[in-house]
C-alpha cells in the first residue's frame, strides 16, 4: 500500500490523480490533501479519502472548511506554510506536486526535505529553482518522477539506455489551438477562443500557456533539470493528434517513442505505482482509427514564448525564475481581459529585458527573483 499527499487536489491532476487511486484502494490510499480554490470540493474528497491533514488557500476557507465536516476532521491548515505541512506529513510515502505555477515551489521543497518521493506535475518548481531541487533531490536520496506526459513519456523512452548514447530528447506540442491561425488576427483572439484546447483537458493557466507555445518552453526547461540534457540536444515537434507524447533519439539513428491516448491519467498512474504500471482507466489506443501521425516545426515567429524559454535556460542564472513569474502575471491578465493574447509573449520579453540576473544561492534568492519580475510584469499590464 503507498500514502499519497496531494497538493492541489481539486485542480485537474488532482481530481485524475484521486480519479487513479479510487480504481485501486487496495495499492493507495489518501494521507493529505492541500488546494487553493474549492472548499466544497475539498470537503467531498475529505469525506471520501479521509486525510489526515489538509491545507486550504487562507484562514476564512480553513474556517469555511470547519463547518463544512461533521465532527471527525482533519487537521486543517492553510497558505504556503499550509502547502508545505501537507507536502512534509508523516505518513506519506509520495507527494503528488500539482499546485499550478510557482507557488508550488515551496510545498515541493518541503516535502522533498522531508524525504519523500516526489510525482512532479508543478514543472515550475523545477523552472523556477532547477539547480536547487536537483540538488536537493540527491542530498535527500528522493525519486523524483515526472507526471507531465511529455516528460513521462522520455523517462520510459530513457529506460534500459545510456545517458551517454542520447542524440537528444524531443518534446511533442499540440500547437494548441491556433496552430494555424494568421499572425495577423492572434493579436485579437479572446480567453474563450484560447482556453478550447484541441486535445486535452487542463486548467486555464496551462491551456493558455499550450496556446502560446510557453507550455512547452516551460517543458523544455524542466527537461533540462529531469535528464541533465543541454538547450541543444532539446527539440521541439508540433504533432496535432497528441498520440506520440515525446521521443528520445539515439547516436545509432533510433528513435523511440512513447504513445498513448491523450488523457493525464496515465502518466499519473505511471508516477504513483513506479516501477510497477497500474491500470488508468483511460481508452486503449486503436491506430486503426487514427490512421495518420504529422509533424510540424514550430513557428517561433508567430509564437515566440517558446524561444523565450529556450534564451532563458541558456542564459541561466535566475532568468528561468523571470520568464515564469512575467508568464504567470500576463496570462492572468489576459484571462481577466486587461491584456491581449500577443501581449503575454511581449511583456515577458520585456520583464526578461530589464532584468540583471544573479546565481542563485538558496530558495530565498529565487523567490526575490520570482517577486521581482512578478511587480515588474505587473507595471506593463494596462
Amino acid at each position: 500500500m503507498k500514502s499519497l499527499s496531494i497538493l492541489g487536489s481539486t485542480g485537474s491532476i488532482g481530481l485524475s490523480t484521486l480519479d487513479v487511486v479510487r480504481q485501486h484502494p487496495e495499492r493507495f490510499t489518501v494521507t493529505g490533501l492541500a488546494e487553493g480554490h474549492d472548499v466544497n470540493m475539498l470537503a467531498e474528497q475529505i469525506r471520501e479519502f479521509k486525510p489526515g491533514i489538509v491545507s486550504v488557500r487562507d484562514e476564512q476557507s480553513a474556517k469555511q472548511l470547519r463547518e463544512l465536516l461533521d465532527a471527525e476532521k482533519p487537521d486543517i491548515h492553510w497558505g504556503i506554510e499550509g502547502a508545505a505541512a501537507v507536502g512534509a506529513a508523516e505518513g506519506s510515502d509520495m507527494v503528488v506536486s500539482a499546485i499550478v505555477g510557482a507557488a508550488g515551489l515551496v510545498p515541493t521543497v518541503s516535502a522533498i526535505k522531508a524525504g519523500k518521493d516526489i510525482a512532479l506535475a508543478n514543472k515550475e518548481t523545477l523552472v523556477v529553482a532547477g539547480q536547487l531541487v536537483s540538488n536537493l533531490v540527491k542530498e535527500h536520496n528522493v525519486t523524483l518522477l515526472p507526471v507531465d506526459s511529455e516528460h513521462s513519456a522520455i523517462f520510459q523512452s530513457l529506460t534500459g539506455h545510456r545517458t551517454e548514447d542520447i542524440e537528444r530528447i524531443i518534446l511533442t506540442a499540440s500547437g494548441g489551438p491556433f496552430r494555424q491561425t494568421p499572425a495577423e488576427e492572434l493579436k485579437n483572439v479572446g480567453p474563450e477562443k484560447a482556453l478550447k484546447h484541441p486535445q486535452w483537458s487542463m486548467g486555464a493557466k496551462i491551456t493558455i500557456d499550450s496556446a502560446t507555445l510557453m507550455n512547452k518552453g516551460l517543458e523544455v526547461i524542466e527537461a533540462h533539470w529531469l535528464f541533465d540534457m543541454p538547450a541543444e540536444k532539446i527539440g521541439v515537434v508540433v504533432h496535432p493528434q497528441s498520440v506520440i507524447h515525446s521521443m528520445v533519439e539515439y547516436i545509432d539513428g533510433c528513435v523511440m517513442a512513447q504513445l498513448g491516448a491523450p488523457d493525464m491519467r496515465a502518466p499519473i498512474a505511471y508516477a504513483i505505482a513506479w516501477p510497477e504500471r497500474c491500470e488508468s482507466g483511460i481508452k486503449k489506443l486503436d491506430l486503426t482509427r487514427i490512421a495518420t501521425l504529422t509533424f510540424e516545426e514550430p513557428d517561433m515567429d508567430r509564437f515566440p514564448a517558446l524561444g523565450l524559454a529556450f534564451d532563458a535556460l541558456k542564459a541561466g542564472k535566475t532568468y528561468p525564475a523571470v520568464l515564469n513569474a512575467a508568464n504567470e502575471i500576463a496570462v492572468a491578465a489576459f484571462l481577466d481581459k486587461r491584456a491581449g493574447f500577443t501581449d503575454i509573449p511581449a511583456i515577458v520579453d520585456k520583464t526578461m529585458q530589464a532584468h540583471d540576473p544573479y546565481t542563485a544561492a538558496g530558495l530565498e534568492d529565487y523567490l526575490a527573483a520570482d517577486k521581482w519580475a512578478r511587480e515588474r510584469a505587473a507595471e506593463m499590464v494596462v
